[in-house]
């Protein structure tokens, strides 16, 4: 994994495993973004998600209020991701004043971002292409003669991608007590709403 972390953090891209698929990792500056989108063929207008290792490490971002420190305790680790607005505008493909962060619960990706610090978390695949699963068969499948995409080793389980939702603190107004479902995955919106409602 030494490899990789050196790699990551000297602003290239590396696969990494988490709880459904392979992610496609770089770190959060426009330059590593550059080639990250380059590297998926992704548009410019379609944000990326940040891979954290706790919410201590979102923190650092985000503003992460006591709320939703609740939600994640209540669902499955790893099952959400929450757009949350950032302490300072961060780039458009992170979403500017937006940004979707995930709390990974696969062992490797947290052991990796510990060392790291967050990385982009969107699937490791040219977009509108089927994911792979083997994060060495993901990487190999991105690398070109342009750019090397190094890869943590593991195989992914598939399955539903996290639920995407966006808190009410980027919703409207921050004083906006409305949550909204932008991706249904793992968590059914039925299942958000009623923590919501239970909440409220």
């Amino acid at each position: 994994m030494d490899d990789c972390i050196d790699w990551a953090l000297s602003g290239r891209c590396i696969v990494y495993p988490t709880s459904t698929l392979p992610a496609l990792g770089c770190i959060p500056d426009s330059i590593s973004l550059d080639e990250l989108y380059e590297i998926k063929q992704r548009s410019d207008d379609a944000p990326v998600s940040l891979g954290v290792a706790s919410l201590d490490q979102a923190r650092e971002l985000v503003e992460v209020p006591a709320d939703v420190e609740q939600i994640l305790t209540a669902f499955p680790e790893g099952s959400l991701t929450i757009v949350l607005r950032p302490h300072v505008i961060m780039d458009s493909r992170l979403g500017g004043g937006g940004v979707a962060v995930r709390v990974v619960s696969n062992p490797i990706a947290k052991a990796l971002l510990l060392k790291t610090g967050p990385l982009t978390a969107t699937s490791a695949n040219h977009s509108g292409d089927e994911p792979l699963l083997d994060c060495k068969e993901a990487a190999i499948s991105l690398s070109t003669s342009e750019f090397t995409v190094k890869a943590v080793e593991g195989v992914c389980e598939g399955g539903a991608p996290s639920t995407l939702i966006a808190w009410h603190t980027v919703c409207n107004t921050p004083e906006s007590k409305g949550i909204e479902v932008i991706r249904e995955g793992k968590v059914s919106s039925e299942e958000v709403f009623a923590w919501w409602k239970k909440r409220i």
